[in-house]
């Protein structure tokens, strides 16, 4: 049994691993391709594909919960719009100005500050020492990244475009992380993806064809369809799957722990894939916001055993 126990955590953590390293692939995309696919565009091609994935595994359930998933219908609005429809849009559009790096460190590390604090204001969650601590490192952290650890820079900080897009992003994913919480137990999970997706690609659809009129036509090479195949199919299916399935065998604390790791995965992707340069002051802010993290996700019991 214990040795059963312990294939269980090995496969759970391959699976986050795993689930984190697509996940990092998505800022990638976004700087790849922002010259090539228009934002909306390619949030609506992303989703779409993914509710197409999902359809065949979903469907049976789709009918089935249908007139609980009606009681919920403002619920389930409000989580497709925020987690998925503005979201990745607001992520690819700040693609078109700041560089993958810039997007995977501001952008999944000031989303969980933002969770923290939309948890606690509208969940009541309580939020202890460690959490507040952890919620100043890596606030820290972000700011030295900002300002190119320059303290200087503070008086004379501009946010760039880029940056004002990811963080808007950020916020959007904190308040979907905050709904999810509140996810009735009467809609399965799989179906629970089904419907935000495809509600989301619904919830696009207009903006996708209001941004045809003013774009060039999407030129359909290997690149573009290879990446609209990705995020459909792996940042939007397999990696959920994986997470989800992850979370099965490891609890919903520790796989979240793992998510850390998308920052320093899309970093060393930038690198290779993009050259992006990477220098000191990313390896600090690394460091700060991992740290912070950790520190937030610490279990005060634990500490004082």
């Amino acid at each position: 049994m214990r040795g059963t126990s312990k294939n269980q955590i090995y496969i759970g953590t391959g699976l986050a691993v795993l689930a984190t390293l697509v996940w990092s692939g998505n800022f990638i995309i976004a700087r790849a391709v922002h010259k090539t696919i228009p934002p909306v565009s390619l949030a609506f091609y992303r989703w779409a594909t993914a509710s197409l994935l999902l359809l065949p595994f979903a469907y049976k359930k789709f009918i089935a919960e249908l007139p609980t998933m009606r009681k919920h219908i403002s619920y389930l609005f409000w989580v497709a719009l925020s987690g998925v429809a503005l979201f990745n849009s607001f992520v690819y559009i700040a693609g078109h100005y700041s560089p993958a790096i810039n997007l995977a460190l501001i952008g999944t590390t000031s989303s969980p500050i933002m969770a923290i604090i939309l948890a606690r204001i509208f969940l009541k969650e309580k939020i202890t020492t460690l959490r507040v601590l952890g919620l100043l490192v890596c606030i820290a952290g972000i700011v030295v990244l900002l300002t190119k650890g320059d303290w200087n820079n503070l008086l004379h900080f501009q946010f760039s475009k880029g940056d004002y897009w990811i963080l808007l992003a950020a916020f959007c994913f904190a308040v979907y992380s905050t709904l999810v919480r509140k996810k009735p137990n009467s809609i399965s999970p799989g179906n629970f993806l089904f419907t935000i997706f495809s509600g989301g690609t619904i919830l696009l659809f207009p903006f996708y064809l209001w941004e045809q009129t003013r774009s060039e036509p999407v030129e359909w090479n290997a690149l573009n369809i290879g990446s609209i195949l990705y995020l459909g199919l792996g940042t939007s299916f397999i990696a959920y799957l994986c997470w989800n399935a992850a979370i099965a065998r490891l609890g919903a604390a520790r796989t979240a722990l793992f998510g850390n790791l998308i920052p320093v995965f899309s970093t060393l992707e930038a690198v290779v894939l993009l050259h992006e340069s990477v220098g000191i002051i990313h390896f600090i802010s690394f460091f700060l916001v991992i740290a912070g993290l950790a520190i937030a996700n610490l279990n005060p019991n634990s500490i004082r055993q």
